[in-house]
């Protein structure tokens, strides 16, 4: 061990003698909501939009000519194993969707190369919190491994209403940290370079967001 080394690590422990304790923190801010369903949604939505999100509003049965139309433009899309395909339109001679297994060591699990080939990716949504407009997804069998969202350039992800909650205490206890968490504010950007906003770095540059009903 280098003599700095040892030099540092006594100080850690001289700085320790007295066992001292961290105060105990004041938890007073807010763990539940007392918005109603509609007001909650209403400011999901706004911070989407704010942060350059496309937003439409779906039920079961119109959720498939959305995803269709919003579609349009992909050649080959991927979806993970455990999507709704109720929710997915028919493959085309121009369009075709691929399943992800979601697992490295699974037969069906697309490269990294693959995935740069691809179009677009369709999820599914754990919770979504309408304070900060961010949207959980928690390697569910429906919305997939993390890479399948963040290496397409387009992202359709779909937000059940009951899974959207006002206040991030409420979100973090709706997710598991057994299994990685992704969180989505808006499609990627960043503004590290000069201050100029530049989208599509860190993840898919068009997200589209479709409230389920």
């Amino acid at each position: 061990m280098s003599t700095a080394k040892e030099d540092i690590l006594a100080r850690i422990r001289a700085s320790l003698s007295d066992n001292p304790q961290p105060a105990e923190p004041i938890r007073n801010y807010r763990r539940v909501s007392e918005l109603s369903k509609e007001d909650t949604i209403e400011i999901l939505v706004d911070r989407l939009i704010d942060y350059k999100a496309n937003v439409y509003h779906e039920t079961e049965e119109s959720i498939v000519d959305r995803i269709d139309q919003l579609l349009e433009k992909a050649s080959r899309y991927v979806v993970p194993t455990g999507i709704n395909t109720n929710w997915l339109p028919e493959d085309t001679a121009t369009r075709s969707r691929v399943f992800d297994a979601g697992n490295i060591q699974k037969a069906g699990t697309l490269s990294l190369k693959e995935l740069d080939r691809i179009d677009a990716v369709v999820t599914n949504s754990t919770v979504s919190c309408a304070e900060t407009g961010t949207i959980f997804l928690n390697t569910n069998p429906d919305e997939g491994r993390r890479a399948i969202t963040l290496v397409p350039d387009h992202h359709i992800c779909v937000v059940k209403e009951d899974t959207i909650v006002e206040l991030i205490p409420e979100a973090i206890a709706r997710v598991s940290y057994k299994r990685p968490i992704t969180m989505i504010s808006g499609p990627s950007a960043t503004s590290d370079i000069e201050l100029i906003r530049v989208e599509g770095v860190h993840g898919p540059r068009t997200l589209d967001v479709i409230i389920l009903k």
